[in-house]
């Protein structure tokens, strides 16, 4: 049913103005002289010049700058990625405006991204992402094992706003484009270590020692070359447990974790002809969440007792081989990859000293997939691609979940699901008059899954991995109340986008209208006992919950001086949003979280978004960004208020992950020491408050996010030394806030929305707080 459209929500002038007076004067992001910059080069100030970024994620003949591209990207190269000592994605979510990258908690290392307010807060491997992430130009198909550890990178591209022709589905918000190191021409090499861990004797954990190398160069010069490079990380844990206290067997320190990667590459040169090939492999393991309990601590301090220290542990394999060859006006270019994922996981979800609620989990997936695309770029004005895309993958998913005092029995279930995507697609600009371009672009896409669910219900033990656990027939629109069903569904839509680009001078205006999919499918994690009362039948009657579709209109400008001093980026979209596709959490008194995904709402999100980079003298630059976005429902179709009717109060809640306003601010600074420097980097952000779950009884905390770094680049070539600290304010933040019916003192009973205390508990994965290191470097 359609329900009147809301009155406009007030805007929040006077805490912008604060968070803006506030930005002035407090740094954030900058560049850097490019790390990966041959060490017997003759040295240079790292602020002589401001390096062009190019970009990769446009996928046109040649690699763009980013000034030169119409459309919202913020991207990092190495010398960039160095300065901020990114070590893992979710370190960029706090450079960028309307952008988090932040991991779910429940299982270490899946993302729950969110770019423009598109996201997502899942931990179930079925649920595909708003943000698809995309490494070597390999799309990684599910969000497990993405936000881990990272090193020897070349670049980082953020994508703003659907991408719908060039990368398929699931990149409504966005993409996330990394770009791994590749073999060099000349014979150098990389060194680093470093130690860090909580600050000022605060009473947590233990320290976090990381090492790496990477070194690269000829085989045979000109025709091959290698790079190989290992990491090591051991974590002792930044958390305490309290529970410790008084169960002598736990360990007083968790969040413990042990990270190995080894990484080789070879690229080979034969005449026309090139081939370059990756492999990565990538193994850990440790504890399980850190989970705080708000029912028993406040939610702004990182206080947590658990008497499960539960574990993870995954084992990657990611491999990927890319061909180019010039043939006439363009480049003919194929990228095939593959990627094996085995992980399991144990959490203590009611995150209480007592055993209340545990789960385990096992994730088997394999994917296998391959582009062939063709670039051409003319003298005309043309720059044209297309190509077609295959995607295959394999995904199984067992569950159990232990509630001793809610049943005597331990709950099984999960999903298996075999998926192919068959894509085609073209993107064209063409300049039709001087300075004054037609942006226009399509894909087809063609989505088939084939699944068994198996509800996680009471029942002996089997395993969906090993193919032990019962469903019912295929194709049933009955299926068995107490096993499952298994189900075929198949999508196919056309993805388009139309646009103007006007450049001056250096600088451009632009505007476009883009749409894209979220893949709809099959909700591995289905424990209402009533089948009927989770399962949503999508148009075409099969079990599944249908795709998602978006529709962005954007305009946006581009402005640089002629001498690259001053570079101002804005957008401002519309994003209207189709079918949008939830994962509803309630808190179960018999299955402890019950996790069902229905399409639930239409939607409108409306937002601008500002960066600012600014050479304010020789030895100091200045940056500044802003995103301000206003997200309501227009149309509901699922009571998400869960009051037993759809009427005005659904309407009224807030989007799950949006922050209304995120905003920043930052520099970096260059002290000459004769035969030596010292550069300083400081980057400030602030993300707002937003809901975590669709009730708006969960939510998230605003952030402050502080990092600074000072780096002695000392008078031995190559050689330098750095201080750097996280979180300096020590910012509590959770990787979500699901409800869960284990309370404690803190406890109200009272169900409201953005209650400091919940009616009962909760299940809170707490992210890291203040976190100081040093770092040694070599380079040759």
């Amino acid at each position: 049913m359609t329900i009147a459209t809301p009155a406009p929500r007030p805007f929040r002038l006077g805490k912008l103005a604060l968070l803006l007076s506030t930005a002035a004067l407090t740094p954030v992001a900058a560049q850097a002289q490019d790390a990966e910059a041959p060490a017997q080069e003759e040295s240079t100030s790292a602020l002589d010049t401001i390096n062009e970024i190019l970009v990769t994620g446009t996928k046109t003949k040649d690699a763009e700058n980013v000034q030169d591209v119409p459309l919202a990207v913020t991207a990092f190269n190495a010398g960039t990625l160095e300065a901020f000592k990114i070590r893992d994605i979710s370190g960029l979510s706090f450079q960028a405006p309307s952008v988090s990258l932040d991991q779910v908690g429940t299982s270490r290392g899946t993302a729950n991204f969110s770019v423009r307010g598109l996201g997502i807060n899942s931990s179930i491997p079925s649920i595909d992402p708003t943000v698809g992430v995309f490494v070597d130009g390999v799309y990684l198909g599910i969000n497990g094992g993405v936000v881990f550890d990272l090193f020897d990178l070349d670049s980082v591209e953020v994508l703003r706003g659907p991408q719908g022709v060039l990368f398929g589905r699931n990149v409504t918000g966005g993409a996330v484009v990394i770009n791994t190191g590749n073999p060099t021409e000349d014979f150098r090499g990389k060194f680093r270590a470093a130690v860090d861990g909580p600050a000022l004797d605060n009473g947590r954990g233990g320290p976090n020692y990381t090492v790496s190398g990477v070194i690269s160069g000829p085989i045979v010069e000109d025709v091959l070359l290698f790079k190989l490079g290992a990491y090591y990380n051991k974590d002792e844990g930044y958390f305490r447990n309290l529970a410790a206290d008084t169960i002598p067997t736990l360990s007083r320190n968790h969040g413990k974790a042990e990270t190995k990667i080894l990484r080789g590459a070879l690229e080979a040169r034969l005449g026309g002809l090139t081939l370059l090939g990756k492999l990565d492999y990538f193994e850990s393991d440790g504890d399980g969440p850190s989970a705080q309990n708000r029912g028993f601590f406040d939610r702004n301090s990182y206080d947590l007792a658990i008497d499960n220290p539960g574990s993870y542990a995954n084992e990657i394999w990611t491999g990927s081989l890319t061909a180019t060859m010039d043939i006439g006006a363009g480049t003919l270019t194929n990228v095939f990859g593959w990627r094996k994922y085995d992980a399991t996981t144990d959490g203590d979800i009611d995150a209480t000293p007592r055993f209340l609620f545990h789960s385990t989990t096992e994730t088997a997936q394999e994917q296998f997939s391959n582009e062939l695309r063709y670039a051409i770029s003319t003298e005309s004005g043309l720059d044209l691609t297309f190509g077609g895309f295959w995607f295959d993958q394999n995904l199984a998913y067992t569950e159990r979940r232990q509630l001793p005092l809610a049943s005597p029995l331990q709950f099984f279930g999960g999903g298996a699901q075999d998926h192919e995507v068959l894509g085609v697609f073209a993107n064209a600009q063409y300049e039709i008059i001087d300075s004054l371009s037609i942006i226009a672009g399509i894909r087809w896409n063609q989505e088939t899954k084939d699944a068994a669910v198996t509800y996680v219900r009471p029942r002996t033990a089997c395993s969906v991995v090993d193919g032990t656990c019962p469903t019912s027939g295929r194709n049933s629109l009955i299926p068995n109340e107490n096993n499952g069903f298994t189900d075929r569904v198949r999508f196919r839509n056309v993805s388009p986008k139309l646009g103007l680009q006007y450049e001056f001078g250096d600088s451009q205006i632009y505007g476009h209208w883009s749409r894209g999919f979220r893949s709809g499918g099959y909700n591995f994690r289905i424990t209402n006992a009533n089948a009927f009362e989770q399962i949503a039948l999508a148009p075409g009657g099969t079990l599944a919950f249908d795709e998602e579709k978006v529709d962005t209109y954007e305009v946006g400008g581009k402005f640089q001086t002629a001498d690259g001093v001053f570079t101002f980026n804005a957008a401002a979209y519309i994003t209207k949003i189709d079918n949008m596709q939830r994962e509803v959490n309630q808190s179960s008194p018999t299955a402890g979280v019950a996790q069902s995904i229905f399409n639930t709402a239409n939607a409108s999100i409306n937002g601008i978004e500002a960066e600012m980079r600014l050479r304010a003298t020789d030895a100091l630059i200045l940056t500044a960004n802003i995103g301000v976005i206003d997200a309501e429902y227009t149309e509901i179709l699922f009571d998400i208020s869960a009051d037993g009717q759809i009427n005005g109060r659904d309407l009224a809640l807030s989007m799950p992950r949006v922050p209304p306003v995120t905003v920043g601010a930052g520099l970096i600074h260059e002290l000459e020491l004769g035969n030596s420097n010292i550069l300083t980097r400081v980057n400030y952000q602030y993300r707002d408050t937003a809901a975590y779950t669709d009730d708006n009884f969960g939510w998230l905390n605003d952030i402050h996010q502080l990092e600074a770094n000072v780096t002695w680049n000392t008078p031995i070539e190559g050689l330098s030394f750095s201080v750097y600290g996280r979180n300096l304010l020590d910012q509590v933040q959770e990787g979500g806030d699901t409800q869960v019916p284990f309370g404690g003192p803190l406890s109200t009973g009272l169900r409201q929305p953005f209650a400091d205390r919940p009616a009962a508990g909760t299940f809170s994965p707490l992210l890291r707080g203040r976190n100081v290191g040093i770092e040694a470097l070599f380079e040759f």
